[in-house]
This record gives structure tokens, C-alpha cells and sequence, in this order.
């Protein structure tokens, strides 16, 4: 399942897949090799129910993402007889996939690697890391990273730091709502852990449907949302999570969920 060659590394540790990326030497820059693997890591959580929890990271410490490959034929290598671009298809994958997942920002994540940051349901950084949006300092924009950050910080702060392309810091990105922790570099590891425990000691039955009707009803009016939200509701209460829970509840004991 791993390779040490592989541009990214996919490894299921318990109920989390970790996937890595694995260019410490590129700052681990994004080429299609990236974008393939990740995918695939994505596809592999969705399709394997023993799998709770996606972890996306990369090697090394000092960088998590820099941002496209900039040499030839590599980040910036596209197919114009293809209607969809290879990146934006995996935040298509990305955002319909009901597998929960932890962004482990282990050093400097810049450029493209925002939007793989933006994939994720959950952030962890570090103090250190620096962040940014410095397309415009090489005649380009943050155009398809867009489509995720803009749901996730406040339009005025994504504007200066799409138009000015300057660096910010963890601190700035969790204030205004990119991160959910910052932490010291020697606690990222834990607090981690942490969030996998939480997530992987919960019903999966309602971990997955609940992430489909969060996307679901996101560009619903309220009231289509809660006329959707009221039948999930309902039919949640069918599912075997479900009783297994509230059986556990009245019996004052830890529920064993079957997962349906």
C-alpha cells in the first residue's frame, strides 16, 4: 500500500487514512502525481467503512503544501481538450465525500496548497506555519481555490489576501476561520489524535449523513433547508446507529455501533 517513491503515501492507521504527501524536496508542490493519489486516498476512505477518518499531511517539517509545481510540464500542465481540470475535480471529490477529514498542516501551505487546506472539514496548524495566497506575485490568481475559501473566511479578508498576495500567519488564519486549532509544533501530533478519537467513537451511520445534508442544504433558502432537514431527521431515526444509540443512552452504557 506504501511506497517511499510514491508522490503521495497512503496509510490507514486504526480507523484513519493518512494521506501524505511526499515531496519534502519540492516543498511538496502539486503535480498530477499529487492530485492522482490524493484521489485515490479519497476514493479508498469513501468505498472502505472500516475507514472513519481522512488525515491529509505531508512530509517533512517544513513545508505541508507550496503550492502548484512551477517547473515545466508539472503544476501547471493542462489538457485544453478536457472540459474539467484535474485539481478542481478533486475539490469536486472532495466536497461530496461523507468520509470526515482532518487537514494536518504541518509547515509552510501557500498557493494551491490552500485549497487543498480548504478541502478538509477540520484544520490543525501549528504556531509557525506561514500562509498565503502569493499568485499574483507570478501573473496568476487563486481562481479555483476560490470556490472554497470563499465559503470558509470573511470577503473582505479574502480579498487582501488574494490582491495583495502577502503572507499571514496561523494565528490570522484561525481568527478568521481557516484553522480549528493552533497549536505548538511538538503538540500538532496530539491534538490530531485528539480530533480522530472524537471523531472515530461517534456513529458513522450519522457522521456520513450528516456531512451529505450539510452539503446538501448549503445553497438551500431556510425554508427548502428545513424542509429537507426535517425528513433526514426522521429517517435517521431508522437507521441502526440510531437505535443502538438511544439504547445506549437509556441503558448507561458506551454504544457498539453497527454502522447502518
Amino acid at each position: 500500500m506504501m511506497s517511499e517513491q510514491e508522490a503521495v503515501l497512503l496509510e490507514q492507521k486504526g480507523a484513519a487514512l493518512w494521506i501524505t504527501i511526499n515531496r519534502p524536496e519540492k516543498r511538496n508542490a502539486i503535480n498530477n502525481d499529487v492530485i492522482a493519489r490524493i484521489r485515490e486516498g479519497y476514493l479508498k476512505a469513501e468505498s472502505d467503512p472500516d475507514i472513519r477518518v481522512i488525515v491529509l499531511t505531508a512530509a517533512g517539517e517544513k513545508a505541508f503544501c507550496a503550492g502548484g509545481d512551477l517547473q515545466p510540464g508539472q503544476g501547471f500542465a493542462f489538457d485544453y481538450s478536457k472540459p474539467n481540470a484535474e485539481y478542481a475535480d478533486l475539490f469536486r471529490l472532495a466536497v461530496n465525500t461523507t468520509t470526515p477529514c482532518i487537514v494536518r498542516v504541518n509547515g509552510v501551505c501557500m498557493a494551491g496548497g490552500m485549497g487543498l487546506l480548504c478541502m478538509g472539514d477540520m484544520a490543525v496548524a501549528h504556531s509557525n506555519v506561514k500562509f498565503g495566497l502569493p499568485e499574483v506575485k507570478v501573473g496568476l490568481f487563486p481562481m479555483q481555490v476560490l470556490s472554497l475559501m470563499q465559503r470558509l473566511v470573511p470577503r473582505r479578508v479574502l480579498r487582501e489576501w488574494t490582491l495583495t498576495g502577502e503572507p499571514f500567519t496561523a494565528d490570522e488564519a484561525l481568527q478568521h476561520g481557516l484553522l480549528n486549532h493552533v497549536v505548538a509544533p511538538e503538540e500538532l501530533d496530539d491534538k490530531v489524535d485528539w480530533l480522530i478519537n472524537r471523531l472515530t467513537d461517534k456513529s458513522p451511520t450519522a457522521i456520513r449523513r450528516g456531512k451529505y445534508a450539510m452539503k446538501a442544504i448549503e445553497d438551500m433558502s431556510f425554508e427548502q433547508a428545513i424542509a429537507y432537514t426535517e425528513t433526514q431527521l426522521a429517517t435517521m431515526t431508522l437507521t441502526e446507529d440510531a437505535k443502538e444509540g438511544m439504547a445506549a443512552f437509556n441503558e448507561k452504557r458506551s454504544p457498539s455501533w453497527p454502522g447502518r
